[in-house]
């Protein structure tokens, strides 16, 4: 202890046996794109070579081996992760703009990200719907807001706005006349999956 304060360790040197250990208690916690795992990798590579002075090239082809080892045995497949995300994100109330982005930034590829909504088989505007109903209803905005309902319409609808929905649907739920209403709109939704 120093201080108060524990001493930080410095990183392992980085190589192959190291990296795959590395990875495998990452993936054991995480769920993750390979590309995600890939940047996870590589944060640990420069690390270690800035401390140890170790090739950043040879960790480089040590991670590639790795992910390209991992994606044959299966342990990284992008299309089931982007799959499962997709689904979680959706159940969450995200819009399909958000979801788009969320995954962008894990480094799943476009062509992943299509068939996976694809899969949904929603129309945009239902499935943003739906998702906006079901945030609407968590965060008590608009209908389900008890008090204060004309008052608060406009940071309801920021929001909304902020979670990646359209105004014209951020506007359909906030302004709806009542809950009751919205949650026919989700039931008819869900009953269509």
């Amino acid at each position: 202890m120093n201080g108060g304060k524990p001493e930080r360790r410095l990183p392992r040197k980085a190589t192959a046996q190291s990296l795959r250990n590395a990875a495998l208690f990452y993936l054991q916690r995480y769920a993750t794109s390979a590309e995600n795992l890939r940047r996870i990798l590589m944060r640990r590579v420069e690390r270690a070579a800035l401390v140890h002075g170790s090739d950043i090239l040879e960790g480089i082809e040590f991670v590639n081996e790795i992910i390209i080892q991992y994606r044959e045995t299966g342990l990284l497949d992008d299309l089931i992760y982007t799959k499962a995300q997709t689904q979680s994100l959706r159940r969450h109330g995200h819009s399909l703009r958000m979801i788009r982005a969320r995954l962008q930034t894990k480094g799943v590829s476009r062509e992943d990200i299509a068939l996976a909504l694809t899969e949904l088989n929603l129309p945009v505007t239902n499935a943003d719907l739906s998702a906006a109903i079901i945030i609407a209803r968590r965060r008590r905005l608009g209908p389900w807001r008890l008090s204060e309902r004309a008052g608060r319409r406009m940071r309801d609808l920021a929001i909304l706005a902020r979670r990646g929905f359209s105004y014209v649907i951020s506007k359909q739920v906030i302004d709806a006349e009542s809950t009751e209403h919205l949650e026919e709109l989700l039931r008819i939704e869900n009953s269509t999956e």
